[in-house]
This record gives structure tokens, sequence and C-alpha cells, in this order.
């Protein structure tokens, strides 16, 4: 088990470093410059990481996806510990364990709040069952002190815990409930997470609006036809989707794990619950430690069915192993590998960057000084802040989703280097628009089609009163109708 969670470490460290910046981790760069409370689109925990990274590790790719290493590696112990407490003995543990490091390896060696809430959430499940094991209300305080951290990243684990409740009031156990503890540990989860509540309320609860821009970019990729198929595929070709289905299975219907089979059912409430908000189908990636664990213990109790016995021979481990690794940046990207997608996100940003400062540049040394660089999508802000000082930009500003609130171009700002949306779009707020250079990168593989700078002139009102009429939390990448 800790040889496991030790190669997976230093893998991910090994590969870390390749490429460049995922997207959303130069957005984090950004906001742990501008720490607060709470933010449009997350908790304050993951910009927190981002900004002590960068402090210790500066301009460091892998150490700024160290904290992201460590969670990753120590999410294959807590699988199986999860294992251990469900009675597996050591080849189940090691089974649990491997199949969680196979199926965390895509995710696990970038800064995202996902990976982030998997690992908390699978901390969760592991306090939760040896709770129900040993009924030691300490064990309820922990619950407290990890949910209270969890919700500094995201609030989805409210949702887990809703679910919980009512599934333990339905089928046991109840007494869950009644521990006073229980109710100590939920106070001090609400204070701490006050402050945060409070920055949200003070703001028009913009992280509630989001739930909407997410469940629109979902549609637009499928929606409710893709969240199973997707759900399962995280969980990792081959060995990983039959462990976590027989996992499942097992729990809903195994009588020796009876008294945990309220958190099956909160699985199944919580994939019915997100499907209708169409939500993402990574939302209940944290529970991939719990069902790989009980599909390993019970494949110790019981011999499995013929037809997939194949599945746990070693040739098939070996190949599942490979395909988890295609999934990390050790391929060319022409290659039709898993992680195609998320390579591309992280390469193209200097050249982007390049385009802009060229076109900064050509504009008059006196005008350079008053202009202010404003891109529509808040992915590009955070690749012209990392990379522009270099090149001699300004450090930009954005309307889009959290970076709107990080500032807006100076009172009296009457030239802007404008990068994304369209002509008619931003003719209504400047009076002379015209296009100036085109951004043609790798980047563009998330977009509709090539990005357009823009040179705008005369803000037809005050910036004051411009800047939250340009305020959108839509991902704009993802919008052609923009």
């Amino acid at each position: 088990m800790l040889a496991i969670a030790t190669a997976v470490g230093v893998v991910l460290l090994l590969t870390s470093g390749r490429m460049g910046y995922f997207a959303d981790e130069l957005y984090f760069l950004v906001a742990g410059r501008h720490l607060d409370w709470g933010y449009a689109d997350q908790g304050p925990l993951v910009p927190l990481l981002a900004r002590a990274m960068d402090v210790i590790f500066p301009g460091s790719l892998a150490g700024e996806r160290a904290p992201v290493t460590v969670l990753t590696a120590a999410g294959v112990i807590v699988a199986a510990l999860i294992a251990r407490e469900l009675g597996g003995r050591h080849r189940a543990q090691v089974l649990a364990a491997g199949t969680y490091a196979m199926a965390s390896m895509p995710a696990g060696h970038l800064l995202m709040t996902a990976t982030v809430d998997g690992f908390f959430w699978a901390l969760t499940t592991w306090l939760l069952v040896r709770w129900v094991r040993l009924r030691d209300d300490r064990l309820l305080l922990w619950l407290g002190v990890v949910t209270a951290i969890a919700l500094e990243n995201k609030w989805l684990i409210a949702s887990f815990w809703g679910v919980v409740a009512i599934c333990a009031l339905a089928v046991g156990p109840r007494e869950l409930l009644r521990r006073p503890l229980l109710w100590l540990s939920a106070a001090f989860v609400t204070l701490a997470t006050l402050p945060n509540l409070l920055w949200q309320a003070h703001h028009g609860w913009p992280l509630l609006a989001m739930t909407q821009v997410i469940a629109h970019e979902e549609n637009l990729i499928g929606g409710r036809w893709t969240f199973l198929p997707l759900m399962l595929m995280t969980a990792g070709v081959g060995t990983g989707i039959a462990l976590y289905c027989y996992g499942l299975s097992r729990l809903l219907r195994s009588s020796q794990l009876r008294p945990y089979r309220f958190l099956g059912y909160t699985f199944v409430g919580l994939v019915m619950l997100f499907l209708a908000a169409d939500g993402r189908f990574d939302y209940v990636a944290g529970f991939q430690a719990l069902l790989f664990a009980v599909g390993a213990v019970e494949l110790q109790r019981r011999e499995p069915a013929r037809w997939w016995r194949w599945i746990l021979t070693w040739p098939a481990y070996v190949l599942s192993a490979i395909i988890a690794l295609t999934t990390l940046p050790i391929m060319p990207v022409s290659w039709p590998t898993p992680a195609k997608p998320i390579s591309l996100a992280t390469l193209g940003w200097p050249e982007l960057t390049n385009t802009v400062a060229s076109a900064y540049r050509t504009l008059p040394p006196a005008i350079q000084h008053t202009t202010a660089v404003v891109t529509d999508a808040y992915w590009d802000a955070g690749a012209l802040d990392r990379y522009g000082p270099a090149r001699g930009l300004p450090h930009p500003f954005s309307p889009d989703r959290g970076y709107w609130y990080f500032g807006m171009p100076a009172s009296g700002t009457n030239t802007v280097l404008y990068l994304g949306s369209e002509a008619t779009h931003l003719h209504r707020y400047f009076t002379d628009v015209h296009q100036v250079a085109t951004v043609d990168s790798p980047v563009t593989a998330f977009s509709v089609g090539p990005i357009p700078l823009w040179l705008c002139r005369n803000p037809r009102a005050p910036w004051l009163r411009l800047w939250p009429k340009l305020q959108h939390l839509e991902n704009t990448l993802l919008s052609p109708d923009r």
C-alpha cells in the first residue's frame, strides 16, 4: 500500500512539470494574490494553496502542484484504510489502493478544486465507515474538521451531508443523527464557513448563480446523456470500472455490509441530484475510494463471476495501469490520448501573450501607459497576468467570473486592448472598435475558433458604470453566442 502511494507521488512529481499551467491554475495564481474569504466560483482554499506554493516555489509547475500530489498519494492510503475498516485483508487493501491510484492520476497532476474535493470526500467516507464500526464519537469531531476544510474549497459536501442525513433516517444508522457531538461539529462547521457565507451574501450569492452556468456548460457537451458514461470513465478503464460497479452493487445488497448501506443509497441519491441539476460528472468522484474498497473486500469474501474474472488477472492490471499513465502529459500532444483535451488547455499561453504584447507594442508610447488590457475569458487573463509582465504588458482585467472582482481599469482609461468577444457586443460599450490581431494557438481548441484581439476606444460610460455591465459568469470560450 505504501509502495503504491509512493509510486503515485513520484510519477506525479516527475510529470507535473511537463507542458504548462492548466487554464484554471493560472486563475488560481491570480486569485491567490487577491486573497479573500470567498470568490464567485469557489472557496478560498485552492487560491490560498496556489499563493503559498508560488511563494515557496516561485515559477515552478511541480512546486505549484505539490499539494495535489500529496493529496492524491494520501488518497491511495485512505482507500486502503476504508478496505481495512470493512474487514479487508492485505490483498483487498492493495487492490483498493492500486485501483484508486489508477483512477486518481489523470486529475492528480493538476491543482484543481475537483482534485482537492475528491480527497476530502474520500477522507469523510473513511471517518464515517470507521464511526459505524467503532461508534467512537470523537470521530464525529474529526468529521466536522474535515467538512469545514472541504467547504472552504467547494460547497458540494453540503449536498453529501444532506443526502447522508436522509438515508440514515431511512435505513439507519438513525443514532448517528442523535449524537450530540455530530451537532456540535455541525455548529463548528457553520461558524468556520460563516465568513465565506457573509462574502457571498454581500456580493449577491454568485456561487449559487454558478450552478446555472455550470448546467449550461454541461449541456453544451452532452449534459445528462454523458454524465453516467463520464462518471464511469473517471473510475478507470478496465479494472476500475468493474470494481466501481461491483462495489456499488455489493454495498446495496450485501448482508454483511448492511450497516454501511446508507452510504450506497447516499451515492445513488447524489447521482440523481446532480443529474437533475445538470451537475458535473466528477461531483461524485469522492466516492471512488469507498466503492473500490467495498468491491475489493467483497471479492476477498466470494469468488467473482466467471464472465469478468479475467479482469482480476495481472495482464488486466497492467493494461489498466498503462491506460492510466497515458492520461498524464507524457505523450506527444498530436497523439489521440485520453489526456489530449487537458493537454491542449496547458499549451499556447506564452504564444497568446506574445500576440497581445506585439499589438500592445505597436501603440505609441504615450498611449501604452494609459491602455488597459481586458480579456473576455478569465483563462486568458490568468495567462496574461503570468506571462505578460516579462513582455512589457500591464496586469490584465477580465469581467469573467471571479476575475471581475479583482479590479477594473482605472478611471479615465480611454483605450483598451480587448481579447475575445465580438465587435457587435463591444460596440455597446465603446464607440470605436476594430480588430488588430488574432490569437491562433492550441488554446483555441476550447473555443469556437481563433480569438480576436480588438482595439477599443472611447468608453460610452465611466468605468464605474461600465464594469458592472460587462460582468458575466459564463465561460465565453464555450459560448458561441458571444
